[in-house]
């Protein structure tokens, strides 16, 4: 099944991809990558960075850049999601095979990479799950689990990853830099959500062991087989080393998010009859992990803050027009239940 996060239709020339540039390149770094003419489209679903379907008639590659407009350039590092992709190539991380990078934004006006179009399915809404039937929808979402611990079981330092991030004070910076996202994205008034930030900043908690975070885990950026299996992992834009457990808030957070809105801001594949519930995920994550989850109050409310700002960046950006694809709509009714939640998590520590 190939990759079925969908498209904006197919043109000459993509938006923010110039293909006779793209062609000049690969012409140079894989010469042997893509043969003649190239035809593209952009693939529809990541609300970020920009992900391009890019063709020569037999075979077909991916293009990912920033998107046309963006507010923290450190969000959208095609250098370091490059690097990631390709350092866990040999784990037990199924990624896509990388194939070129260019830090050069004049090549096509961004940095970009390019790497394996991979078969499978990004499930985002319950829709597509809920035929599957509810034994291989809980067989989904609890391999979906596996992935982020067999992530978390990686050894940086072994993969060419140990100055991939800063451990130390790794909460404090998250708390910092979403807070500096947010004022970068401040276009109106938004209840709660000083206060949430203020209440995080005063109670950090002492961090446990180091790994590398994956920053947006969830099931719509993994493609799963027609078998039911994870055959990769996508979307590394905020990877990094630091606190394992955001990983896992956040995805926790992602299970809820349905519950918090009639429309569907990201995702609702947590409604779906047999997938893992937010208590199952916990005990599975930390009997494969060893790790205790105890107490999260801290990096739930974290991670409801951090995807709350994160969709009033896309709502900013879709009101000034910066964005491309379907479905930005509605995306900023999501900020203030979010922020609602965030508080709600972290008053009960």
């Amino acid at each position: 099944m190939t990759d079925a996060r969908g498209t904006a239709g197919p043109t000459s020339d993509p938006p923010g991809l110039p293909l006779d540039r793209l062609r000049a390149f690969l012409d140079v770094e894989a010469p042997d990558l893509l043969d003649g003419p190239l035809t593209g489209r952009v693939v529809a679903g990541g609300k970020s960075n920009l992900t391009y379907e890019v063709g020569d008639g037999t075979s077909t590659v991916i293009v990912r850049r920033p998107p046309l407009g963006h507010v923290l350039a450190t969000a959208h590092d095609m250098v370091r999601e490059h690097r990631v992709i390709t350092a866990l190539r040999d784990t037990a991380v199924p990624v896509p095979t990388t194939y070129a990078v260019c830090e050069d934004p004049d090549v096509i006006g961004a940095p970009f990479y390019v790497m394996e179009r991979v078969a499978g399915t990004p499930y985002r809404f319950e829709a597509q799950l809920q035929p599957l039937g509810a034994e291989r929808v809980r067989a989904i979402s609890e391999r979906m689990v596996d992935s982020l611990v067999a992530l978390h079981a990686v050894d940086a330092a072994a993969v060419g990853l140990g100055d991939f991030g800063r451990p130390e004070g790794f909460l404090e910076r998250q708390v910092r830099r979403w807070k500096q996202q947010l004022d970068a994205s401040r276009s109106r008034e938004l209840p709660g959500i000083d206060e949430l930030h203020e209440r995080l900043a005063r109670s950090v908690p002492a961090q446990g062991d180091s790994t590398i975070v994956h920053g947006d885990f969830r099931l719509d950026n993994l493609l799963v087989t027609t078998d039911d299996e994870v055959s990769a992992v996508l979307d590394w834009e905020m990877a990094t080393l630091g606190d394992p457990l955001t990983d896992v808030a956040l995805l926790e957070a992602y299970q809820t998010l349905p519950l918090m809105m009639d429309s569907v801001a990201v995702s609702d594949v947590a409604r779906t009859p047999g997938f893992i519930s937010g208590p199952e995920l916990r005990q599975r994550y930390a009997a494969a992990s060893g790790r205790d989850l105890g107490h999260l109050s801290f990096h739930l409310g974290l991670a409801y803050f951090k995807l709350a700002v994160i969709l009033e960046g896309i709502h900013y950006r879709y009101t000034r027009g910066q964005t491309v694809g379907s479905g930005f709509a509605s995306i900023g009714e999501a900020t203030v239940p979010l922020v609602t939640a965030g508080l709600a998590a972290v008053k009960e520590s």
